[in-house]
């Protein structure tokens, strides 16, 4: 049995049938309300049930908690209507006109930025290109019908080529075969773009930027689109890994600084090595954000990474921070072997949100 769904403030309405997800069923009719994972662990898709029931599915307790559940709260990726509903969620209208496609695009190039880090560029064919909003992703198709997902590092005015970030995760099917197997010229197929983490480019408010790992691929997605727009917003940029070489782009973050008064760089390591010979920060990456900002209320602030790093800035930030629930933007990145893939949405993405491998 379907029930029917309205969202409020904009009136609009649409079904959803029993067993699929708010989000889905809203997508599904055209709605864009804002989403990242898919996989109930980044946050980005909450909203709040004005009136009816929902199950909230798989939705993870450390973005939403008991009191969030009692409070009216809902993660809509994973929530599902058990009677009509009237919610509370913002529509994402910068994506109304940009249309989802299935696109075959060829290996251009594969650059090992780090020991565990592989860039991949993709050449789309030449009467075809990609539009997209920065920090978006894209879906790889592979050949049984699974999916595995990866951030555009590119900005969309830098479309020639498109750009990927993939961290080589051990027993990940995919990511094995890029750094085995996978030579330039290879066909490929993707489905995008995807996700709702993008700049929001309408604000005048100055950016905190915080990536863990590979998250540092649609964050550079974000600096480029801004720098090519000439804005001159304040941007602090926070880039956390273990060790010194994880910074697979660190030069490129440093030039951002050297060259742009507004932007702020800070590289944080959490495990840095005695060979790394590291003089700066240390610890958690969304902390030392905290420790220098500390008042985030007229701020904006954009995260990825890893589930446990978004969960955690998220909380802090708006706890501790002041910082505005809809003023924070998350993609969060789970890396995972082919053992250990489970979702109830759909194919598994593999960089946004569900687990990658």
């Amino acid at each position: 049995m379907d029930h029917q769904v309205v969202v409020k403030p904009s009136g609009h309405s649409f079904s959803a049938a029993a067993d699929e997800s708010i989000l889905a069923a809203a997508l599904r009719q055209g709605l864009n309300l804002p989403y990242g994972c898919r996989d109930g662990v980044c946050g980005s898709c909450r909203g709040r049930i004005l009136s009816g029931v929902v199950a909230h599915g798989n939705a993870s307790s450390a973005v939403l908690s008991d009191a969030d559940r009692l409070a009216g709260f809902a993660l809509l990726c994973c929530a599902t209507a058990r009677t009509d509903l009237c919610i509370e969620a913002p529509e994402v209208n910068a994506l109304a006109d940009i249309p989802i496609r299935t696109l075959p695009a060829r290996v251009h190039r594969l650059l090992r930025a780090a020991p565990e880090v592989m860039i991949v560029e993709l050449r789309l064919p030449s009467s075809e290109r990609l539009q997209f909003l920065a920090g978006q992703y894209v879906d790889i198709l592979l050949k049984d019908g699974k999916r595995r997902s990866f951030s555009l590092a590119n900005a969309p005015h830098d479309d020639s080529l498109l750009q990927l970030h993939v961290r080589r995760v051990a027993g990940g099917r995919f990511t094995e075969h890029v750094f085995s197997s996978m030579r330039e010229r290879d066909l490929l197929r993707l489905r995008g773009p995807l996700g709702s983490f993008f700049l929001r480019d309408d604000s005048p408010k100055p950016m905190l930027l915080v990536a863990g790992g590979t998250g540092f691929a649609p964050i550079k997605a974000i600096v480029e689109h801004a720098l090519a727009q000439r804005s001159t917003r304040p941007m602090a940029i926070y880039w956390g890994a273990r060790q010194r070489a994880d910074l697979y782009l660190l030069q490129l973050a440093r030039q951002w600084a050297a060259e742009h008064t507004w932007i702020h760089f800070v590289p944080v390591l959490s495990e840095p090595s005695p060979d790394d010979h590291w003089h700066g920060r240390t610890g958690l990456v969304h902390a030392a954000a905290m420790r220098d900002h500390p008042d985030l209320s007229r701020h904006q602030v954009y995260v990825c990474g890893a589930p446990a790093m978004v969960a955690a800035a998220r909380t802090d930030f708006l706890g501790h921070c002041r910082l505005p629930t809809d003023e924070f933007f998350a993609d969060s990145f789970d890396y995972a072997a082919d053992t250990q893939l489970a979702t109830a949405t759909g194919p598994v993405p593999e960089m946004n949100g569900s687990p990658h491998d």
